[in-house]
């Protein structure tokens, strides 16, 4: 799987010799975040994937029992060839134009927090509208679309949404990034720390990647996570609870989490506020 927060390409030598070869998109599954991308990067080509970054393929041929792509940096040859597009809304013979509901430049419905679209009367949930294409977003909308055209009043926020990508290792996200707080006008505190720091890592001999926290500025409180790790999809909704009951990252500190687990990460990364962890005994609080 190609990670997508960065336009590039990945190949890695199949058992023939020939490489696999991906020929990079210009959409993101997830909100473009550097620390992810490299973190992703290096664990890819320590596998011997080699990442090609801002490349694209101008031409894709068939020749010779081969695929061959043709990028700006020259030719690629590859016996597979996976396409990788992501999902476009089929809108566009719908004439929703007619029915008064209004779509985004991609053809994506837009609608609001209770799934209304600009005609009042209709409602659209899914991947056909401009919401995050995750199944289990697509899922409670639908519950509260229905609520609402029967007469109920149920909203659906997104602020504490948690997304995996399952590569490996795993890439998990909830919240703000630096950059999307700075675009709303707050101010951030942000920490990183690396697996290097966190016992369960130590324990299964894979230091891959990191946990890293962003509050928001004066307040502490805790507005994103981010983390590259092996099981990083399992301590994310920990995260999303604690952005859910906006917790400080002081709060989340002084929880109980149990040692050698993952999760665990979360309390260390959130003493490095006012800790240097290093420095911090097994379990020290």
């Amino acid at each position: 799987m190609v990670p997508p927060w960065w336009r590039s390409s990945w190949r890695k030598p199949s058992p023939g010799g020939q490489p696999g070869h991906d020929p990079g998109a210009q959409h993101a599954v997830l909100p473009r975040r550097p620390a992810i991308g490299e973190a992703v990067t290096d664990a890819f080509r320590a596998e011997g994937i080699e990442v090609l970054d801002h490349t694209q393929a101008s031409h894709v041929a068939y020749a010779g029992g081969e695929f061959v792509l043709t990028t700006g940096q020259g030719e690629v040859r590859a016996d597979k060839l996976l396409v990788a597009t992501g999902r476009a809304p089929n809108t566009r013979s719908l004439n929703l134009e007619a029915a008064g509901v209004e779509v985004n430049a991609q053809g994506a419905i837009v609608i609001d927090r209770a799934m209304r679209t600009s005609a009042p009367h209709i409602f659209a949930a899914g991947d056909c509208t401009d919401q995050p294409q995750f199944v289990y977003v697509a899922a409670a909308a639908g519950t509260r679309a229905a609520i609402n055209m029967t007469g109920g009043d149920a909203a659906l926020d997104l602020t504490a949404m948690p997304a995996v990508v399952f590569t490996d290792p795993q890439v998990a996200t909830v919240g703000y990034s630096e950059a999307e707080a700075h675009h709303d006008g707050i101010e951030t505190d942000s920490r990183l720390l690396t697996l290097d720091n966190v016992p369960r890592a130590l324990a299964n001999f894979d230091t891959r990647g990191f946990i890293k926290l962003v509050a928001e500025a004066g307040s502490g409180r805790l507005i994103g996570v981010q983390a590259v790790a092996p099981e990083a999809g399992e301590l994310i909704q920990t995260a999303a609870l604690a952005i859910r009951h906006r917790m400080t990252v002081q709060e989340l500190a002084d929880q109980l989490f149990p040692y050698l687990t993952m999760v665990e990460g979360l309390k260390l990364a959130a003493q490095t506020f006012n800790k240097d962890v290093k420095q911090l005994s097994c379990c020290a609080g």
